[in-house]
């Protein structure tokens, strides 16, 4: 991609950016917000999940 060809592009995002109301964006941030995973899952995928299951059953099953 030419230096031209991004100038272009970043321009007309920035176009279509600040031509959307501030409500609508407003809107689609919380939407964006609300179907991201927890961090943790983003940033080192399912294996936090799978500890935090292990060590509750490992929990559960010791105070039986």
């Amino acid at each position: 991609m030419k230096t031209n060809d991004y100038v272009k592009y970043m321009t007309q995002e920035i176009i279509k950016y600040m031509n959307t109301p501030r409500d609508e964006r407003k809107e689609h941030k919380q939407e964006k917000m609300e179907t991201k995973p927890p961090l943790s899952q983003r940033m080192f995928g399912v294996l936090p999940f799978g500890f935090s299951m292990m060590f509750k059953k490992h929990h559960r099953d010791r105070h039986k």
